[in-house]
């Protein structure tokens, strides 16, 4: 079975109050950072067809699929004032990488992780 949504971008307002910074890992390009300029929001998106991902229990994690590049979103050291922004950080990278239309998935959307 495969996840349902449970945001679509077209869903959300535009939130032009929150600004977001991309940083690089410049040894691998599949290990981004968004970042909050204006919060501690820090979020890792991870390529999951390039790396193992160990979800880690005390931070919110979600996925998205990128044109059939599955991804996950993990947050760094969440604090409770932050977590209503986590979707619009995650709208704004799909916007960044030129796929508005992504959408958030609360399970992993390979399918060998949805064994229901």
């Amino acid at each position: 079975m495969v996840a349902e949504p449970i945001l679509k971008f077209t869903d959300l307002p535009d939130m032009n109050h929150n600004v977001f910074l991309l940083v690089k890992d410049p040894k691998d390009a599949c290990r981004d950072i968004i970042r909050s300029r204006d919060t501690d929001l820090k979020i890792m998106v991870y390529c999951l067809n390039e790396i193992e991902f160990k979800p880690q229990p005390e931070e919110i994690q979600l996925y998205a699929d990128d044109r059939g590049n599955p991804l996950a979103f993990e947050t760094i050291n969440i604090k409770a004032e932050d977590a209503l922004d986590i979707a619009s950080a995650i709208q704004w990278y799909a916007r960044y990488i030129g796929y508005p239309e992504m959408e958030i998935l609360p399970e992993d959307p390979r399918s060998e992780y949805n064994l229901d």
